[in-house]
């Protein structure tokens, strides 16, 4: 088929899936499966072929991630439930106090959001972030906003949350890369993001009060920062960085000893088993805190998120499974010549399509993974290593969190915002963050390509 017909096709079936989300509202799974069936027919791959590239893409992508994401929500839901994640927050609030706090926040969001889904994050730190504006007499913006940009960063940029988690197995590169380029590229774009957002707040006028909040949320009376029964600080911390390090020493066993990694150590550096031993050490480490039925009852409740996410996940892989038989990513950056210049071109193409995708639906697993796949076919010829595509995918596909995004329904809500308060607590930070988080994609990717 021509170059012109399979982007005609890549366009319907791109309208499909936003058509269906949007205005039938139907589940994004769904929405990418009919889509994948319709890239692969109209695209003269054959009813057989199709199917079995929708099979395989999700097949493929959930032997790969599905266990991992699925573990990795267990984890977070433990944390969250026991208060190991609340008592986590509250140690790092000793010692930032005063004009730190806000920092505080954010790093403790950052933190958090690497095993807890964003909103879970949100809602467990909120309260402590009432309670120290209260405390420090200053306006409760400063603390929302820090939360919402160290929450956002990780989660979009640092494994096991899904989307970095799935970006290895779709680009084909080995775990570790994602793990340090997105801690690097996430934490330093979420210091850059609330240093804004701080300077923002310091302009005269840039908050209204009367226009950008609700005035429902009472903040009035001295902060409650009581104490509580909580179990201690390192009963989350040894979980969040017990399957990074696992990950971390199998990669980099080669390069220091410059030998192959014993099986042993290779065994506890696959991601499967990283975080699963995470898991069972919050088990360990929390079960005299909860009991086994509360831990049971913890997991059962993640099951409900972990269902969702894999799902969707998975369709992701298979509508871009059929989008690679046809190689329609080569066709979209055909005319783009190898060099430095294509580099540039190639991570550009990448951020717009998930800018695209975010914009149009929301979902930020959808945009991403759609970014993602449909740029996976010319990964190789890129110029630079994958993970950069990763990262611009990531990037583009959580720029602009606006009103058809939950979170920014959940930073608004709970932080008494009105639309036009939640616009600039959420909205105007998710664009600062991922827009700095690009431009350090493609600084990377020119100075240190990794090939």
């Amino acid at each position: 088929m021509s170059a012109l017909g399979l982007s005609i096709n890549l366009i319907i079936a791109i309208a499909i899936i936003l058509i269906l989300v949007l205005k039938v509202k139907v589940n994004p799974t769904i929405a990418l499966i009919v889509a994948s069936i319709y890239m692969g027919i109209s695209c003269q791959l054959g009813l057989t072929t199709t199917v079995d590239s929708i099979n395989n893409g999700f097949g493929n992508l959930m032997a790969s991630t599905g266990l991992p994401i699925g573990l990795g929500i267990m984890m977070g839901q433990i944390l969250q439930d026991s208060g190991a994640a609340e008592s986590l927050a509250r140690a790092i609030l000793k010692v930032f106090l005063g004009n730190k706090a806000p920092w505080a926040l954010g790093l403790t969001a950052f933190l958090l959001s690497i095993p807890v889904f964003f909103d879970v994050t949100f809602v467990i730190l909120i309260p402590l972030g009432i309670a120290v504006a209260k405390q420090t007499k200053r306006p409760l913006p400063y603390f929302a906003g820090a939360i919402a940009i160290g929450g956002v960063s990780s989660q979009t940029f640092v494994p096991p949350t899904p989307n970095p988690l799935a970006s290895a197995s779709i680009l084909s590169f080995d775990l570790s890369y994602i793990i340090i380029l997105g801690l690097i590229v996430g934490l330093i774009s979420a210091l850059f993001s609330m240093f804004v957002w701080f300077k923002l707040l310091n302009r005269p006028g840039f908050w209204n009060p009367e226009k950008d909040t609700t005035g429902l949320l009472d903040m009035s009376g001295e902060g409650m920062m009581e104490e509580k029964d909580l179990p201690s600080p390192w009963a989350a911390v040894i979980p969040i960085l017990l399957p990074v390090l696992c990950i971390l020493i199998g990669s980099f066993w080669p390069v220091v000893t410059g030998n192959d990694a014993p099986a042993f150590i290779s065994f506890l550096s696959q991601k499967t088993i990283a975080i699963l031993l995470g898991l069972i050490a919050a088990y360990l480490l929390l079960t005299r805190k909860m009991g086994l039925q509360a831990i049971g009852d913890s997991v059962s409740e993640s099951l409900k998120q972990a269902g969702i996410v894999v799902f969707i996940t998975g369709a992701g892989g298979a509508f871009g499974s059929v989008i690679q038989a046809t190689n329609i990513g080569e066709v979209l950056i055909g005319g783009l010549t190898e060099g430095q210049s294509s580099t540039i071109l190639i991570l550009c193409v990448t951020f717009l399509i998930g800018v695209l995708f975010r914009v149009a639906q929301g979902s930020g697993t959808v945009a991403s993974i759609t970014a993602m796949t449909i740029m996976a076919t010319v990964a190789p010829s890129a110029g630079c290593h994958p993970v950069y595509i990763a990262i611009a995918a990531l990037a583009g596909g959580n720029f602009i969190g606006h009103v058809n995004d939950s979170g920014f329904w959940v930073v608004t809500n709970l932080s008494g915002a009105s639309v036009t308060g939640g616009l600039k607590t959420y909205t105007l930070n998710t664009v600062t963050l991922m827009g700095m988080a690009f431009i350090l994609c493609l600084i990377g990717a020119t100075v240190l390509p990794l090939v």
